[in-house]
């Protein structure tokens, strides 16, 4: 077994180890409203639920030279975003907004992709998304790396309605197959659901 500290290693090598070890992860495409009107759209991987009760999701963004993305930059400024879950159909352009853009471009028209209303946030979604979680900023925590300077920001995010395709709706549930939401790997790759099984957790 090989022994790492995490204070002995650049930042990159920290990146390379906790992207290869912590997989697969859900991939949330957010969508935000800059101030002056601009949709951005973004996916982020260091996402996952908080909690049920409420509902709750977080989303984690790296800093870029220490300045905030355009994405966290606008939660915290408008206090809403929409998070769409990634699939098999919507994965191809949605990596298209990976793309680095300046602050006042739109990633999604360029990306194929087409905006949708929502109807608790002023902040739309994306018609080729079949989960929109529509979300009000709960808390955004900065984050410190070992020098004190910040390093990213920790959101909470409460979901305030739910969008959900027909298609992928069964008696309070969520049909994964038809779903087919993708996770991500480590450098370009990701994966599919694949192979399902069960086990029944002890009383």
């Amino acid at each position: 077994m090989l022994s790492f500290n995490p204070r002995n290693l650049t930042e990159r090598e920290n990146y390379k180890l906790l992207i290869g070890s912590i997989i697969p992860r859900p991939i949330a495409f957010v969508t935000t409203k800059a101030e002056d009107g601009i949709i951005n759209g973004a996916p982020f991987s260091y996402f996952n639920i908080v909690s049920s009760n409420p509902p709750m999701v977080s989303l984690a963004v790296q800093r870029k030279n220490g300045e905030m993305k355009d994405t966290t930059r606008n939660i915290v400024a408008t206090g809403e975003f929409v998070i769409q879950i990634v699939d098999e159909q919507n994965v191809e352009n949605i990596n298209k907004t990976a793309a680095s853009l300046p602050p006042n471009k739109s990633e999604i028209e360029p990306a194929g992709l087409s905006l949708q209303p929502s109807t608790a946030v002023s902040v739309p979604g994306i018609t080729e998304a079949k989960v929109r979680l529509e979300c009000k900023l709960e808390q955004s925590i900065s984050l410190k790396t070992e020098n004190g300077e910040p390093g990213s920001e920790l959101i909470i995010g409460r979901i305030v309605h739910y969008q959900i395709d027909e298609e992928v709706y069964e008696d309070g549930k969520i049909n994964a197959d038809k779903l087919a939401a993708v996770s991500r790997l480590a450098g370009s790759n990701y994966a599919k659901i694949g192979d399902i099984f069960s086990i029944e957790r002890p009383n």
